[in-house]
């Protein structure tokens, strides 16, 4: 019964790293059609999204049957649990890879960005995607060490989201508002990415140990959940 139940949950775990290595390549193909005006990387990240849905479908349903028949306790019931919300995270994450994709889409083709920031966009979609294989990497191994790293990027995210505000708020700014409001959502939409991997190492952890790397899951805010 037993054995069972844990080959039931290494199944869990083995869709929870396919949904994050989904995740980052749509933020990765997102970013190529926003860093190289290319809409049709663009679409491809956005035909990620009905998979992602799925996936977390399913994992959720198999989550839901494992308590329903197995009855776990202790540390498998926070394995289970854990699973239903790191799908719902990775499921995030290929949302905010399909904000990116709609802003490159809509524009299209115009491109979005100014040229003075595509090197830093694209620093952030290559953060983003090492993110993501990292949070998948994390659900397989339960690694402590690539958790804490994985925080750390998500620290340098952040500096790269206020450096792109500063770049916004400059006197230097000639590019207008629309250009502005367009480059302050996409710098929050890889920051909300990345707050999400951050929550998939913290959940990881918590689920081994009772304790996370960090205090709270981000939170929903408008279009960047």
């Amino acid at each position: 019964m037993r054995s069972e139940f844990h080959r039931q949950l290494d199944a869990l775990n083995t869709d929870l790293a396919l949904m994050c290595h989904t995740a980052g390549a749509a933020m990765h193909s997102a970013t190529e059609g926003l860093v190289a005006v290319d809409v049709d990387a663009a679409e491809q990240a956005l035909s990620t999204l009905d998979e992602l849905s799925q996936m977390r479908r399913t994992v959720e349903h198999n989550a839901l049957a494992l308590l329903a028949l197995q009855a776990p306790v202790a540390s498998d019931l926070r394995a289970v649990v854990a699973a239903v919300h790191i799908a719902s995270d990775a499921d995030r994450m290929g949302g905010l890879a399909a904000h990116v994709a709609r802003t490159v889409r809509r524009l299209h083709p115009t491109p979005v960005l100014p040229h003075e920031v595509v090197g830093q966009l694209a620093e952030m979609g290559n953060l983003a995607t090492d993110l993501a294989e990292d949070a998948a990497a994390v659900i397989k191994d339960g690694d402590p060490v690539r958790a804490s790293r994985i925080r750390d990027d998500d620290e340098a995210m952040d500096n790269m989201n206020r450096g792109l505000f500063a770049i916004v708020m400059s006197p230097h700014w000639h590019h207008g508002v629309a250009a502005a409001v367009d480059l302050v959502l996409l710098g929050r939409f890889y920051e909300r990415f990345a707050d999400h991997a951050v929550a998939i190492a913290a959940r990881v952890l918590f689920r081994s140990t009772g304790r996370g790397i960090v205090n709270h899951a981000p939170q929903a805010r408008g279009q960047a959940s």
